[in-house]
């Protein structure tokens, strides 16, 4: 595991940050490294390795060294899942022994599993006791497309501020859609690349800046001012469009593979 604390992380908002399928806690350090420091230097971020070594070999080997973990499988289809309640039970404990947690962030895996643990959370089914997570970044997440885990984790609009980069040529593209819509009005960031957590050029990071810096002065405040009802207009020749519907798109024109 990738962390810290004490001292003066005890004074931030934390983050738990969930790595992607057989990589590691340090590897998507790494992968958010390339994003300017200064976004999320308000936040004490921990990177925990997931549950279970790599079963196989991981799509990482020549750039970034093992060991490398997964947090649950899966079936081709992924319909069908092990060792995810394993899984579930594992970050429980983590985030009850380590926490509060105030948001997460996660990239592909670790993106969808940690919107379930906020939809599982806004139901009643768990983390009854810790505060409701205020927040999430998803980077190529996607829905659980098991109905029974659907009907209760995505069954209302969950309410979680959240932004979700989506890569035009990622083989989750549609899934990562999908998982945006299961959110109270999404921050869409759109980006040309495949599976990756993209680069972002000045406009996108003036974005995720202002997203996040509106979740600081809430916090700082103590309540909740009104969820992304201030519309922007933005010179669409530049590459940004923000949609005026119940979800925002940022189309990110600047974007490169790790």
């Amino acid at each position: 595991m990738v962390g810290g604390g004490g001292g003066e992380n005890e004074k931030k908002m934390k983050i738990l940050c969930l790595h992607g399928f057989r990589t590691s806690g340090s590897f998507i350090k790494k992968q958010i490294s390339k994003w300017d420091p200064s976004i999320f230097s308000q936040f004490h971020m921990e990177f925990p390795d997931g549950k279970f070594p790599a079963g196989g070999k991981s799509d990482i080997e020549s750039i970034f060294p093992p060991p490398y973990f997964e947090w649950f499988q899966f079936d081709k289809d992924f319909t069908e899942y092990t060792n995810l309640e394993e899984c579930i039970t594992y970050l429980t404990e983590y985030i009850i022994a380590n926490g509060p947690f105030d948001g997460f962030l996660g990239f592909s895996q670790g993106a969808t599993l940690s919107a379930l643990l906020i939809g599982y959370q806004a139901q009643g089914k768990l983390l009854k006791e810790h505060p409701p997570i205020k927040f999430f970044v998803s980077i190529s997440g996607s829905k659980f497309r098991d109905p029974s885990i659907c009907d209760v984790a995505y069954k209302d609009a969950i309410k979680a501020k959240s932004v979700h980069f989506i890569g035009e040529k990622d083989w989750l593209k549609i899934p990562s859609e999908e998982l945006a819509s299961a959110f109270e009005k999404p921050v869409i960031i759109r980006h040309p690349q495949g599976h990756t957590v993209p680069r972002l050029d000045e406009v996108s990071t003036g974005l995720l800046k202002n997203w996040v810096a509106e979740i600081v002065s809430e916090e700082k405040v103590g309540v909740s001012v009104c969820e992304h009802e201030r519309k922007q207009e933005v010179d669409t020749t530049k590459g940004v469009e923000i949609n005026k519907g119940n979800a925002e798109t940022i189309e990110v024109v600047e974007a490169g593979k790790f």
